[in-house]
């Protein structure tokens, strides 16, 4: 590995964010690299001490790269727990503003946000309530991405109606909070309040907060976008289909920015798929090279 890994946690309020800091031996002067992760996962979806994934690549390469573990997953305190619930607007409204400014404060510069799935949509409302957030990030790069699940079929109907909508609602009220990692279709735990804010958006009602009614979909109308880029798999039919990536995208306003597709069509090594787009040793020379390349010509 070309690059050190550490941990610091940021604070916020009563629970502590874990930071993975993936620092390189030959620094780049590139722009520092925030990533986050999407449900149901924790943010080992971009790294792991064996120096994979897309954040150990880019660490390697001269680039900072913080990978944040959100409140109650991965090493943040306390866990999820029928002890510690956090909603989905509270990820909205303060921990990412904290992340994004902690990383601005450290570096000096603006930061690239790279988000997996539902990071995205979180990071774009975030982004969309508070306009004053937008000078501090540079990029916004995406994987995955999309808000509705419009899909239809056996898939939608097994793994999003009955397990995401019926079933972990009923765990978390077992359970008080979502415990996917022990019933295994996820990599980690959910608090149970952000389980219960996705379901709306999910099922494709409007993009509101359901907590305090704010507009974030007129709020995205109103936002000049950082300059961006979004990848979907062609083999991801369900959690991040490419005609739903590209539906968020023309709803929030960032299909101002690139759309990649990725598959052997399109002259990929791989038909990728939700999680392989980040995990898959092809991607390295797929579009890991080439985001490398976007990257460092910002």
């Amino acid at each position: 590995m070309q690059h050190h890994q550490s941990s610091d946690w940021l604070t916020i309020t009563d629970y502590q964010l874990h930071l993975r800091l993936l620092t390189p031996i030959q620094t780049d002067s590139a722009y520092p690299l925030l990533m986050l992760h999407g449900a149901i996962e924790n943010s080992r979806i971009f790294y792991n001490e064996k120096g994979r994934g897309l954040g150990c690549f880019l660490a390697d390469r001269g680039f900072h790269v913080t990978c944040a573990d959100f409140a109650g997953r991965g090493l943040s305190m306390p866990k999820a727990s029928r002890g510690f619930n956090h909603s989905q607007q509270q990820l909205i409204c303060q921990d990412i503003p904290a992340l994004i400014h902690h990383l601005y404060q450290l570096y000096q510069q603006p930061v690239v946000v790279i988000a997996h799935s539902w990071a995205g949509v979180v990071l774009a409302a975030s982004l969309a309530r508070f306009p004053e957030l937008i000078p501090k990030v540079k990029a916004i790069v995406t994987f995955g991405t999309k808000r509705v699940i419009s899909v239809r079929g056996l898939k939608k109907l097994l793994h999003i109606d009955v397990v995401w909508n019926w079933l972990s609602p009923l765990l978390c009220r077992l359970y008080g909070y979502l415990p996917a990692k022990q019933w295994r279709f996820g990599a980690d735990n959910e608090p149970a309040q952000y389980l219960l804010d996705t379901i709306g958006w999910i099922r494709g009602e409007a993009f509101i907060d359901p907590t305090d009614g704010f507009d974030y979909g007129a709020a995205c109308s109103a936002i000049s976008w950082p300059q961006s880029w979004h990848f979907a798999a062609i083999r991801d039919q369900l959690l991040g289909h490419p005609l739903d990536v590209q539906a968020f995208l023309a709803e929030t306003g960032l299909n101002s920015g690139t759309y990649t597709l990725l598959g052997k069509e399109q002259g990929n090594r791989k038909d990728y798929d939700h999680i392989s787009m980040l995990t898959d040793p092809s991607a390295v020379t797929d579009h890991f090279a080439k985001l490398e390349m976007w990257l460092k010509q910002l």
